[in-house]
């Protein structure tokens, strides 16, 4: 809430409205595991996909482009949490380009069957819950569920956001 003008700030909003499908403790926890992979299984796929101009840069890829594209988004809702996304993204990023140069495998492989079962994951738990993902009404929801995790976090830890 807004002390001055007491309205509800908009990463409030998202994220009270993303966590009303997002009760049952079992969902929750598939949540807590699925999330992540399906952020690190999207940035794997992202990864290989090289941006003209930007190509020669390690960092001149579809991957980064998207992570740089969610933190002015989330910059928009809140900057602390959008550190902390950019942090957590950033690792994900390393943990990418580490799978990358370890494994003779192609990075698409090993992120396809990570996000496929990331996602069956996600609609299990949905099942489970009763309630359709998020993301069904508005595709921002997908941007809001990292969010979502993290802002339990800071809460958790007194940080706020």
């Amino acid at each position: 809430m807004n002390p001055v003008t007491g309205t509800k700030r908009a990463v409030d909003a998202w994220l009270d409205e993303y966590g009303e499908s997002h009760r049952d403790a079992t969902n929750e926890a598939i949540h807590w595991v699925c999330i992540p992979l399906i952020v690190l299984g999207l940035l794997g796929l992202l990864w290989p996909l090289r941006i003209p101009g930007l190509a020669e840069l390690a960092i001149g890829n579809a991957a980064t482009l998207l992570v740089a594209l969610a933190t002015i988004y989330y910059l928009r809702l809140s900057p602390p949490l959008a550190l902390g996304m950019l942090v957590l993204a950033s690792a994900l990023l390393v943990a990418v380009a580490s799978v990358e140069a370890a494994f003779a495998v192609p990075l698409w492989q090993p992120s396809a069957a990570v996000l496929v079962v990331a996602w069956i994951g996600q609609f299990i738990g949905h099942r489970i819950e009763g309630k359709k993902p998020s993301f069904l009404k508005d595709v921002q929801f997908l941007l809001i569920g990292p969010l979502w995790l993290l802002a339990a976090v800071y809460r958790r830890l007194g940080i706020r956001y």
